[in-house]
């Protein structure tokens, strides 16, 4: 099963000078190779054939992190907050993909354009929103559907039984081209509620693709549970603290 690091344009350049690449995550290049061959026997053991990319997620950490997993070869760096991002983009110029992994307010619309993609398209409201910028700019933005396949109450996206209603919702926005489905497992659940819950979001991320939609993307699994993803399916892992360590509170 095969490991990309290529899809969307990739916006940057080189490393810049003193951006501490070499300094804090020496043992990075170890462990991503060690996660690579985890990917790929939990790829052959679930029997699927699924490109899948890692998606390093650096909330909370400086710069510096972006560019040592540029340098280790990731090409995709997730965000969870609009503004960390935009600050970290500033500061380095190094050739990785931006993903927003979390929640999007409507009145940041405008930022959107900076994310090759948005993992977390979660509500109606926020589908327009982002279709109406989308089409103000004439282009498209690429969106994963957030779905609710724990049924947590404390979680947003979509429950399982509205992703038919909003697969054909989202046909007639012709600014959003809806790539997959996103989902996050409950804190704790055991493999077998992992499994299911992974299961249903692969459920639906196939009604996405039946009603049209271009949704070959899964993403799903993080630092805990990213193998089981793996096996039920997951064409891109959000990994944090595997590949940096526990992170500092804010």
């Amino acid at each position: 099963m095969p490991l990309s690091g290529s899809s969307q344009a990739i916006a940057g350049g080189s490393p810049r000078a003193g951006d501490g690449a070499e300094s804090g995550y020496t043992g990075l290049a170890a462990r991503l190779g060690e996660i690579r061959g985890r990917v790929e026997a939990a790829g052959s053991r679930g029997g699927r054939s699924q490109t899948v990319r890692i998606v390093a997620v650096t909330k909370t950490h400086g710069a510096d992190a972006v560019a040592a997993v540029a340098r280790a070869g990731i090409s995709d760096v997730g965000e969870n907050r609009v503004q960390e991002a935009i600050a970290k983009m500033g500061q380095t110029d190094v050739a990785v993909r931006w993903h927003l992994i979390g929640h999007l307010q409507r009145n940041k619309v405008r930022e959107a354009a900076r994310f090759a993609l948005i993992h977390s398209l979660d509500s109606e409201r926020l589908a327009e929103a982002l279709d109406r910028e989308a089409l103000r700019l004439g282009r498209a933005f690429e969106v994963l559907v957030q779905v609710n396949a724990s049924g947590e109450a404390s979680k947003g996206g979509f429950g399982t039984a509205d992703v038919p209603r909003i697969a054909e919702r989202l046909r007639s926005m012709r600014g959003l081209k809806v790539t997959g489905a996103m989902t996050m497992a409950a804190l704790g659940a055991s493999e077998p509620e992992l499994r299911a819950s992974f299961a249903r979001a692969r459920s639906a991320r196939e009604v996405l693709a039946e009603a049209g939609h271009p949704a070959a993307e899964l993403s799903m699994g993080m630092s805990q549970d990213y193998e089981i993803a793996v096996e039920e399916g997951a064409t891109l892992v959000r990994l944090g603290t595997i590949l940096f360590g526990a992170r500092e509170t804010q």
